[in-house]
């Protein structure tokens, strides 16, 4: 498997892959390997999907992600907005994931950790739940082989669809617009108020958050460095084909991806683009296992400065229509005569708009998804504020 650009994740010797009896039974070894499980959807793969999995590795050493199928998703939530192939390879491109098992059972059990020889599972401080409202995680809470990670602030997949069903040119301020702020008060909203878990919150990006996502990794001799840009915008299966394929031109690439600032994506993009901001389209491009370095706000203009400081060996860019920069001129002109421009063919058309389509086509399933799921935890929340209030009346009556 590969980390972020060309650098390769380290296999466990042949004496750490052996059975969980001879694993256990061998204290004098070098290090016992933790292998380490993640479930989920994983539906419209985002970067707070991203930070849970880069948490829940830095647990471990080896990290197993259960990805579920469209059949348990559509049961217990709802209609998912990716098919499972997709939200497979989605997820095997996240350059913290060591593994996937497709078709996880929704519920997670200690038959699946066994099974997968993984010492304990990772889930965020949210709450998930079966379509009858027990926590998915029940089981393996109560053997205390449970393990949460800290949930990222300012996306959810709700969020993500609701700026989509909403497409308001304010969706990255939640303060300019009032229409964006009834999306933030309404959408799947359940009849007892908010779940915390659901509801919209504004992303602040930090300087922190840039370097757990980050490589570090600096180009090495013999390297060459691969130079794409775009907007990158709610980063998704079209993608990851793109910069798979990219990746492959080369035994050593070194990825570096431009991501354009939102008023340049809204230029040539027109309509209510980028969805996610610039801060957002960062991370999630970093997260990607074959990408090394992100260039935040690149120029829209691939100019010979721009190649001269990177160093860059060769220009990519995909079948899609390539826009005229302000001016009139071509973006591209300058790698095109330096003879260094490669039009790849990733063999996925998929564009941001057509997933913008998904999400209208369908847009009364996925709000009423939205405020089941609401609901559901809301129920759940009620019930452990009533718990908390009953052991307070316990202790308190001991007391006396």
């Amino acid at each position: 498997m590969m980390k972020n650009g060309h650098h390769q994740v380290s296999k466990p010797a042949e004496d750490e892959e052996a059975s969980p009896v001879s694993v256990a039974c061998s204290p004098e070894k070098r290090r016992r390997i933790v292998r380490v499980w993640c479930d989920g959807c994983y539906d419209m793969v985002h970067y707070g999907h991203s930070n849970q999995l880069r948490q829940a590795k830095a647990m471990g050493d080896y990290l197993i992600v259960g990805v579920h199928t469209d059949e348990e998703i559509s049961k217990h939530k709802g209609p998912p907005v990716f098919t499972q192939a997709e939200r497979y390879k989605m997820v095997r491109a996240i350059k913290w994931v060591d593994e996937i098992v497709e078709g996880a059972p929704y519920v997670t059990t200690l038959e699946t950790l066994d099974k997968y020889i993984c010492d304990f599972c990772v889930h965020g401080d949210d709450i998930t739940l079966t379509v009858d409202g027990k926590d998915t995680y029940e089981e393996v809470k109560k053997s205390g082989r449970y393990r949460e990670c800290k949930r990222t602030q300012g996306v959810s997949t709700t969020d993500l669809v609701g700026r989509m069903l909403l497409m308001t040119k304010a969706h990255h301020s939640n303060t300019g617009s009032s229409d964006y702020q009834q999306h933030t008060d309404n959408f799947g909203r359940g009849p007892k108020g908010h779940s915390p878990w659901t509801g919209v919150s504004q992303f602040l990006q930090t300087s922190q958050k840039i370097i757990q996502f980050a490589s570090g990794k600096e180009p090495q001799p013999g390297d060459t460095i691969i130079y794409v840009a775009g907007a990158f915008d709610l980063f998704h299966i079209g993608h990851v084909d793109f910069l798979e394929a990219v990746y492959k031109l080369s035994d050593k690439p070194y990825v570096i991806v431009g991501l354009h600032f939102d008023q340049e994506v809204n230029r040539y993009k027109g309509k209510n683009y980028p969805i996610m901001n610039v801060h957002e389209r960062t991370l999630s491009v970093l997260a990607c296992r074959y990408v090394s370095e992100v260039v935040i706000g690149a120029p829209y203009t691939v100019s010979k400065d721009l190649l001269d400081h990177f160093k860059v060996d060769l220009v990519c860019h995909g079948k899609t229509e390539v826009f005229p920069d302000r001016d009139g001129s071509d973006p591209y002109a300058v790698p095109r005569r330096k003879g260094i421009l490669r039009i790849v063919d990733s063999g996925n058309s998929l564009t941001t708009d057509d997933i913008v389509q998904r999400i209208i086509k369908n847009r009364l399933l996925f709000e009423a998804r939205n405020q089941k799921k609401e609901a559901k935890e809301m129920a759940v929340i009620q019930a452990m504020k009533r718990r908390e209030e009953e052991k307070s009346k316990e202790r308190a009556q001991a007391v006396l």
